[in-house]
């Protein structure tokens, strides 16, 4: 994918979220990921990271938060 160099991801409900190194650093930080590299509090990873990764990974997070309602 373009533009994915240098990205890590973590898994949500839906699938992989691709983070820039600055978002997955904070993730693991806020301890938003468990021993499977799997966020369960995808609200709290939505308010860490960048608008950077909030566009690349929109599809999945309108995805995510049309589910939750």
């Amino acid at each position: 994918m373009p533009g994915s160099t240098g990205r890590k991801t973590v898994s949500v409900m839906r699938g992989l979220m691709m983070l820039c190194e600055a978002c997955y650093d904070e993730v693991v930080k806020d301890q938003l990921v468990d021993a499977r590299n799997y966020v369960a509090d995808h609200e709290a990873l939505f308010a860490t990271i960048c608008p950077g990764c909030s566009d690349i990974n929109r599809p999945l997070i309108d995805d995510m938060l049309g589910s939750s309602e």
